[in-house]
């Protein structure tokens, strides 16, 4: 693996099922990659597409200005929205190290009536579009943990057991997480898994 987390040796490797595993690292996802040419990071991106704060910011920084460039031109569904809460879309990764963002939009915790859902649609409909796309590696944050409002643990649930679900055709599933709390719950649900 390319990528080394900024604390080293602490990732949790877990098999999800013969042909797949599941890591959870501590990082900066908009640095991570494996292969640059089948890996992919997921953006928690907003129904614009056009870059925000948080994670979708850095990453947008991170890949240069074609990102955006890239997104504006994803048809619009409704007017202001490129991708539905919960669905997924994909472009190039431009200046980023891994060679596609896979753009998804996870709910707003105290609006969205339907946020179990969402969330679990948008880690869905990441490993779908993929799949779609030869993708072997891919990396996610914590979809909606920031701004948006979803409660770590409960999100942890959603984002582990969604992956663990749809993960067979994707070789390795990574969880790049920045802050040390959420690390810990991630890594603490993934014990949790019943090993392949």
């Amino acid at each position: 693996m390319s990528f080394s987390s900024s604390q080293g040796g602490g990732d949790g490797r877990f098999q999800l099922s013969e042909s797949s595993s599941l890591v959870i690292t501590k990082g900066d996802i908009a640095r991570w990659f494996v292969d640059r040419s089948t890996d992919a990071i997921v953006n928690p991106a907003n129904e614009r597409m056009l870059g925000g704060g948080g994670a979708d910011g850095a990453i947008h920084r991170a890949a240069g200005p074609e990102l955006r460039e890239a997104c504006s031109k994803v048809p619009e569904v409704r007017p202001e929205v490129r991708c539905p809460t919960g669905e997924a879309r994909i472009t190039p990764g431009f200046k980023l190290p891994a060679s596609h963002v896979i753009h998804t939009v996870g709910p707003v915790y105290d609006i969205d009536g339907n946020h179990e859902v969402n969330l679990k649609n948008a880690y869905k409909n990441s490993l779908k579009v993929a799949k779609e796309n030869n993708i072997q590696f891919i990396a996610f944050p914590a979809i909606s943990c920031g701004a948006y409002g979803y409660p770590y643990d409960e999100a942890a649930t959603i984002a582990i057991s969604t992956v663990k679900e749809f993960a067979n055709d994707i070789k390795e599933v990574y969880f790049v997480l920045f802050q040390d709390d959420i690390y810990n719950i991630w890594l603490d649900k993934a014990k949790e898994l019943p090993q392949a």
